[in-house]
């Protein structure tokens, strides 16, 4: 069912600072440039690691899904994993099969590829995005 995981969601109170952290570990030019996605709340920003990606995620307003994850954790932290399906629409049946439960509805995610979450109730307490990619042999 799950492909090679694509990238991991961290909450952070401020991507700039994170933003700054991160170009000294990987480089300035493994870190993206940040972009607003207001139709979810949410400022993110990409890092390029060597097998993977981060993706800074800031709240974009205290009506934002971040807002409340920070709220428990000021600090900021791993928010989601983001692992890569081929079809996510069978990802999902077979997701509901094993009785786990998708929050929502499939939509558009920050890479422009469609995206549901499943509730971290069912996945040992770990919020996981599935994310409908090509395969392209990873």
């Amino acid at each position: 069912m799950l492909g090679r995981l694509n990238h991991v969601g961290l909450a952070t109170p401020s991507i700039a600072h994170a933003r700054d952290r991160y170009a000294r570990l990987f480089g300035e030019a493994a870190v993206g440039a940040p972009f607003d996605l207001p139709e979810r709340g949410v400022k993110v920003c990409f890092v390029d690691a060597p097998n993977t990606q981060l993706e800074l995620i800031e709240p974009l307003g205290d009506a934002s899904p971040i807002a409340g994850f920070l709220a428990r954790n000021p600090a900021g932290g791993q928010h989601h994993l983001c692992f890569e399906v081929a079809d996510l629409d069978a990802a999902m049946a077979d997701a509901q099969a094993f009785g786990m439960q998708a929050l929502g509805v499939p939509r558009l995610g920050a890479h422009g590829t469609r995206i549901v979450f499943l509730h971290p109730r069912e996945t040992g307490g770990i919020l996981i995005e599935l994310m409908e990619a090509p395969d392209d042999g990873h």
